[in-house]
């Protein structure tokens, strides 16, 4: 029969072994009427099918029961169980039984049909082909024969494995592991084409995997021969022959009936290949029956398996990698298909070609594909044009490729970083030139100057204006330049004019492509610090914080640069009472210049802006330890005059007076003054500041000529150097007030405090605020304004407790002060209520607590007086008085409540207080040889000893 007639016979015979009887017969006389000898041959195999038990829908043979045949011999061999059955027989598994050797083999039995020559031919067939073939991947023959009952069988080695899909399934193996697998069957295959043997039935099932990974090739049962020249008679064979391949597998040749070669092989591992890498097959089928393969194995292409993986499929089972339950593609389909995509694609479908002559020529030249795909080479199903073969090249020597790119890259940026370097090295040359000329220049002048005696200002400005005339076309040189300069002009407190000088820096690095980053740092941090010395810290802080980044960067590289930068930073956020960022500031510059820079001169600045911090919290011991650890670090020089050591000396001189302890701070400040005095000269800011702490010093021990002559002095120098809405010039006021208050001049005292408290209402002067506004409440309270002083007292507690704390000493100061006014003008009996619960306090603070809590007793005793509750006013008042200390502060104490007891006996036994009177003012003559308030006070209470007036005793301080 041809082939294209038993294909058509075919379909036909399929569909209508499914239909019911009634349905087949209308469709036969349909048939009947269109084609009737086609019609003829369809209802002879119908017939065929039904009087036979041999055809098609039967098995090929009458089997015995299994259990029947079980313990019985076939030869020299004990049948066991039965492993399967195949198209002309059974296999079971055996023992040899006749005692020659004990060994388990798989008996190969011819069915019950034997008789049938074209069974009999194949069975012979196949054990010629076994015994010609010896491959490791091969089952080997191990014996053949006919037993006494006439059963043939073969003897094959007994396998023990799965079929390679289900043993790729299970242990999810990689891409590559797979297709090692099916090279060793190609091995097998190649082998047995060598020998002129095809297998004709290569399917997945007679591909077995062993637990040791080793592929075992089965049943040659329908191969061919190809040495086999004998006529063949086309009736020799019965027309179930042409089922006698497995369909699935089978190629498109094999369909048709045509002849059979190696090709023929080379068709059925590509789907066997294609089957293993994807969990399916290659044909998606519209229904499910042997016709509907047929057409598919002869008229559809096969899809690319990448595009296959990723369709959507949950009806189809079993295929690897994904799942029924996952209706997407998993990541692992994804990275799946993404490798199949190009090589692999093209050897699965040139393996897959319907023409024998556009496949591969043999299963050797697929394998070697494989193997090319496998090392990454180009495969020979693609056509070799360079690019292609360029990528594959790239992608096998990947490492390689990428470690010589990294080593060309590396070539490259070494080259780059060479020259910039060079354009670095004679930029740095250009600059040092540059200053180098300025040095020499200064110098050439200095020199010719008369009497050996120059202006250092008047050469700075003559040397800046030579620099702006040869520099002008050198933009960085010129910029590097204009900040030397500023640093000197801040060193020379000339601070506006250092300003304008930074400024023009600025303007040149913005013309500037490629700042160098250090270079960049110094100049940004140094503008901040002359924008602070202006009293402008808000746009300090606005100017250095977006270079924070800059300086993490750097902050290893160039750690000198940028721990001044963090200093300077904390310092303008300190001034606008933002400790914890200036305490973070401050910790980082200390950081790197003790951890990296181990440089005690920058140290000690560090822990001295922390201590000035310790102070501005109230944390005087801290303050005062930070000071003095700081200044032995600095005496390790051997210099005695160090414009650090200078400002140490300061801060520490006058946190010493705030405690009271006058003898040692009046020492600190006189060598801060005798130093600032040699480095700066008698007008520089730093020198002022420091004169007039020494003159506020002398106020408090009571040298009222020396303070006046001293603070007025510093105050006209100070408005001409800095302005009048410097915060110096505020601090100068404030001390002014002082002394105008000290000498009873309440009303200049009101004035001066005033001017003070105007200046720093300015942002950047509000940590300073709090205390002038205390200042100007009590000169309000004495001159009368009560209403006002409460006003401004009260303010300045809210600003202390938002920056110190609700428990700052400095806070109770104030809490006292307004209760002891709204005793003397408003209410005492709610004046008193305060007193009791400021003095029910713990103190805190160290000994500016002790002695505030000492304040609020002095004052609780005033307002019992007011209440008329004298003898518990005379208990308190022992108290107080019997208070230890020889600091003026405490001596001052004493010396008011020392005042009340004298006015309070001068109310009830006259002469009695005017003594007490009268030994206080000796005391205080004796100290106080100028006088000052309490010795006015003094005057004024003996003046009044005596009328029995308790108010006026009661209303002053």
């Amino acid at each position: 029969m041809e082939a294209g007639r038993w294909q058509q016979l075919s379909s036909l015979l399929d569909q209508l072994l499914e239909l019911p009887p009634d349905q087949r017969a209308a469709r036969l006389a349909r048939l009947h009427a269109s084609d009737p000898t086609l019609a003829g041959e369809v209802e002879r195999l119908l017939q065929h099918e039904a009087d036979s038990h041999d055809f098609m829908a039967q098995p090929l043979w009458t089997a015995a029961p299994e259990d029947s045949r079980e313990g019985t011999r076939i030869g020299p061999y004990r049948l066991l169980r039965r492993l399967g059955e195949g198209g002309m027989g059974e296999v079971w598994l055996a023992e040899r039984a006749d005692g020659l050797y004990e060994r388990q083999v798989a008996l190969k039995l011819l069915r019950s049909g034997y008789a049938d020559p074209g069974l009999r031919q194949r069975f012979s067939r196949e054990r010629e082909i076994l015994a010609r073939l010896q491959h490791p991947h091969l089952a080997q023959l191990l014996d053949a024969g006919i037993d006494l009952q006439g059963q043939p069988y073969l003897a094959l080695a007994y396998v023990e494995g799965e079929p390679i899909t289900d043993y790729c399934q299970r242990l999810q193996l990689p891409l590559e592991r797979r297709l090692k697998l099916m090279q060793q069957v190609c091995a097998v295959v190649s082998h047995a084409h060598a020998n002129l043997i095809v297998h004709r039935d290569l399917k997945p099932s007679n591909i077995l995997v062993t637990a040791d990974g080793e592929v075992k090739l089965l049943d040659f049962g329908i191969a061919k021969l190809l040495d086999d020249e004998q006529p063949r008679d086309p009736g020799a064979h019965p027309p179930t022959e042409a089922r006698a391949f497995t369909l699935h597998y089978a190629a498109p040749e094999q369909v048709r009936g045509e002849p059979v070669t190696t090709l023929t092989d080379v068709y059925s591992l590509g789907v066997v290949l294609f089957e293993v890498i994807t969990g399916r097959k290659p044909y998606r089928l519209r229904r499910l029956s042997d016709a509907e393969w047929e057409r598919s194995i002869l008229e559809v292409n096969a899809p690319r398996a990448s595009s296959l993986l990723l369709r959507t499929d949950p009806g189809s089972a079993g295929r690897w990698p994904a799942t029924a339950a996952d209706p997407e593609p998993s990541a692992a389909t994804r990275r799946l298909a993404r490798r199949l995509r190009g090589d692999m694609d093209t050897i699965l479908l040139k393996a897959l070609q319907k023409e024998p002559a556009q496949r591969y020529a043999s299963v050797e030249a697929l394998s070697q594909d494989v193997q090319r795909f496998l090392e990454g080479r180009p495969i020979h199903a693609r056509p070799q044009r360079a690019l292609y073969r360029l990528r594959k090249y790239l992608g096998r020597h990947r490492w390689g490729v990428a470690l010589g790119a990294v080593s060309v890259f590396a070539l490259l940026v070494l080259a780059v970083l060479a020259v910039w370097q060079m354009q670095q090295a004679r930029r740095e040359i250009a600059r040092a030139q540059a200053m180098q000329d300025f040095t020499i220049g200064l110098f050439d002048r200095a020199a010719s100057a008369r009497h050996g005696s120059f202006d250092v200002r008047q050469m700075l400005a003559t040397g800046q204006q030579r620099g702006e005339a040869e520099l002008a076309d050198q933009p960085l040189p010129l910029a590097d330049l204009e900040g030397v300069i500023g640093r000197l002009r801040i060193g020379l407190g000339d601070y506006q004019l250092a300003l304008q000088t930074l400024d023009r820096q600025r303007a040149l690095l913005e013309q500037v492509d490629d700042v160098p980053p250090e270079l960049q740092l110094e100049a940004v941090t140094q503008r901040g610090r002359a924008l602070r010395m202006l009293g402008r810290s808000r746009e300090c802080v606005a100017h250095l914080s977006p270079m924070q980044a800059l300086a993490a960067q750097y902050q290893h590289a160039f750690p000198s640069l940028v721990a001044e930068y963090h200093a300077q930073l904390g310092r303008c956020q300190q001034l606008l009472g933002y400790r914890g960022p200036a305490r973070e500031a401050f910790t980082q510059a200390l950081s790197l210049r003790r951890d990296l820079l181990k440089d005690t001169t920058s140290t000690a600045e560090s822990l001295a802006d922390l201590a000035a911090l310790d102070s501005d919290e109230g944390r005087t011991q801290a303050a005062l330890a930070g000071y003095r650890q700081a200044l032995q670090l600095l005496q390790l020089r051997t210099s005695e005059r160090d414009p650090q050591r200078v400002t140490l000396r300061r801060h520490l001189g006058e946190t010493l007076a705030a405690q009271g302890d006058l003898d040692a701070a009046s020492q600190h400040l006189h060598m801060a003054w005798n130093d600032a005095l040699g480095l700066y000269g008698p007008d520089h800011p730093e020198t002022l500041g420091i004169r007039r702490l020494r003159g506020t010093l002398a106020l408090q021990r009571g040298d009222l000529a020396e303070a006046e002559a001293t603070l007025q002095e510093v105050h006209r120098l100070t408005r001409l150097a800095l302005g009048d809405r410097h915060r110096d010039t505020g601090a100068s006021w404030n001390a002014m007030g002082h002394l105008a208050r000290e000498r009873g001049d309440t009303a200049q005292a009101v004035e001066d405090f005033a001017r003070a408290v105007e200046i720093w209402r300015q942002p950047d002067c509000v940590g300073l605020l709090p205390l002038g506004l205390y200042d100007y409440g009590v000169a309000l309270a004495d001159a009368g304004r009560w209403e006002e002083a409460l006003a401004a007292l009260r303010e300045g507690r809210q600003w202390l407790a938002a920056q110190r704390g609700e428990d700052d000493p400095m806070v109770q100061r104030a809490d006292w002060r307004m209760a002891d006014i709204l005793g003397a003008r408003v209410d005492p009996v709610d004046a008193g209520q305060r007193l009791a619960g400021l003095m029910a306090r713990p103190a805190r603070g160290g000994p500016e607590a002790v002695l505030q809590q000492h304040a609020v007793q002095l004052a609780w005793a005033r307002n019992l007086v007011r209440l008329g509750q004298s003898v518990e006013a005379e208990r308190v008042l022992a108290q107080v008085v019997a208070v230890p200390g020889a600091d003026p502060r405490t001596q001052q104490l004493r010396w008011r409540a020392r005042l009340l007891q004298g006015q309070l006996r001068c109310s009830q036994a006259p002469p009695r207080g005017r003594a007490a009177l009268l030994a206080l003012r000796d005391d205080v003559r004796r100290l106080r040889p100028e006088g000052g308030r309490v010795a006015r006070s003094i005057e004024l209470a003996l003046g009044d000893c005596g009328d029995g007036s308790l108010h006026r005793v009661a209303s002053r301080d």
